[in-house]
């Protein structure tokens, strides 16, 4: 189904939970853009260069963990008489609590020490645009925070995401979640790459892994994540480009 084909409204809309308070941000800085780039990647002082390990979220058992069994399209499909726009937007409001409530429990062990960038691969980092056009490198718990207090603010705008009866999504509503989405994912790749170790310590691997799943699994189904955000590229490729792999080789998501 093409999210992008379907504007309009087919029913009434209620309204949706309260959302959460923000997190922490600075006004300096606008999410209208980002790019990613790979920073300081380390020249090897011999010709032989040993293979990284495998990261964990790859291996046996942890890859396979999970709350929902089978295949996420199931549960990612339109329900009848539900209005596409008033779909997406809940369940993006779904995943950016359920994120920000997992990454709430992960920013003790997220800190500017820990996480001097916002990585996501063995030679990635993502960069972001400030309100001057230029490109700066910030700590992950400050980009993160960027992020989700950008997300609170547009969840709070009605003119964004429509609660009363009798309001349309504006027609930018899809190019914007696109966008959503792509950030969103930044802080997907950024805790299984830095931070798994720590979701396994508190054994919530199968939710996660389920969160993210259905993560991929809704944005593949209404063409609101692109393949090359999830993958990078072949010189500085995300790490969750191969948990993909994985799952898709598994069955749990589509190719």
């Amino acid at each position: 189904m093409s999210f992008f084909n379907s504007i309009g409204r087919s029913m009434t809309r209620a309204p949706r939970a309260p959302k959460r308070s923000p997190t922490p941000t600075s006004a300096t800085f606008s999410p209208t853009e980002s790019t990613s780039s790979n920073h300081n990647t380390p020249t090897p002082s011999s010709p032989v260069v040993p293979a990284p390990a495998k990261p964990l979220y790859l291996c046996s058992p942890f890859v396979e963990a999970a709350l929902v069994k089978g295949n996420f399209k199931t549960i990612v499909m339109l329900p009848k008489y539900v209005d596409i726009m008033e779909w997406v937007a809940v369940n993006v409001y779904d995943f950016y609590t359920n994120l920000n409530e997992f990454y709430g429990v992960l920013s003790e062990c997220c800190t500017q020490q820990s996480c001097p960038t916002m990585s996501a691969g063995q030679t990635l980092n993502f960069t972001w645009i400030n309100q001057d056009r230029k490109s700066v490198n910030l700590p992950a718990p400050t980009y993160i925070d960027y992020v989700m207090s950008w997300l609170q603010n547009l969840l709070d705008d009605e003119s964004v995401f429509p609660t009363k009866s009798g309001q349309d999504f504006a027609p930018s509503f899809p190019a914007t979640v696109k966008h959503v989405y792509r950030q969103l994912l930044r802080v997907f790749a950024h805790l299984y790459h830095a931070h798994y170790h720590q979701i396994l310590h508190l054994r919530s691997e199968p939710h996660f892994n389920s969160l993210f799943a259905h993560f991929l699994a809704f944005g593949r189904e209404y063409e609101l994540l692109e393949m090359k955000d999830v993958k990078g590229s072949s010189s500085s490729p995300v790490g969750i480009g191969a948990l993909w792999e994985r799952w898709r080789d598994m069955g749990i998501l589509e190719a």
